[in-house]
């Protein structure tokens, strides 16, 4: 399973990168908005740091095909790397489907179901997104919809689209997606950050340190 992180925050990317376990970059209108930044100039200097996909969302307030269309191309414009994110619903389809159509990656977000990623697979999107935190918030196991959807794309030949676990919020959920078959795990820098601890690791590291200068001192 790959990694990409799930932010608009041009610091945490460069830690994540220079750490070398990412291999592409997620945002949202939320993200970007909570940089208060212009949309385009963060995704180009995302792109000049990180050599792999970079999803950029259209607006939150298109909701038409058409609307979709224009901005999709505006995005991808912006950089060789770029996936457009596009929402799940039937007009966030058809945009795929034609987008798609002129080589331009799509990643469907917002899936909740396996019908949903069954349908933006069809649709022709190269990644689907489906959201295990916010199912698990509604008390429905979000890990269970991963599998489904990796146990039926597993089934077909013709469907390439990866799968993108997102709303990824705890090391658990890492192990999880890793083991329920997703492509990749988008996680925000601080889930990475948790990731390398284990209260065993820094007893070890006190030990070895502790020993060291007890040897051949400071």
């Amino acid at each position: 399973m790959k990694f990409f992180i799930d932010t608009a925050n041009v610091e945490d990317i460069k830690k994540a990168n220079d750490m070398g376990v990412i291999c592409g970059v997620t945002t949202n209108p939320s993200l970007i908005a909570k940089e208060g930044r212009d949309f385009g100039e963060v995704i180009r200097e995302i792109a000049s740091i990180v050599d792999g996909p970079i999803s950029g969302e259209v607006k939150a307030t298109t909701e038409d095909a058409a609307g979709m269309i224009a901005e999709g191309r505006e995005i991808a414009a912006i950089h060789p790397n770029m996936v457009v994110k596009i929402p799940m619903t039937v007009e966030g389809l058809k945009a795929t489907k034609v987008l798609s159509a002129e080589g331009i990656k799509c990643n469907v977000t917002l899936i909740f179901s396996a019908n949903q990623a069954l349908l933006a697979a069809r649709a022709g999107a190269a990644y689907v997104s489906p959201f295990l935190g916010r199912l698990d918030d509604i008390s429905m196991p979000g890990i269970d919809l991963v599998r489904t959807i990796a146990d039926m794309f597993a089934l077909y030949d013709d469907i390439h689209t990866e799968i993108i676990a997102a709303s990824v919020r705890n090391p658990v959920h890492v192990t999880d997606c890793a083991l329920a078959g997703a492509d990749i795990a988008t996680v925000p820098y601080s889930v990475i950050e948790q990731m390398t601890k284990h209260p065993l690791t820094d007893a070890g590291i006190a030990k070895f340190r502790a020993d060291y200068e007890q040897v051949f001192g400071k």
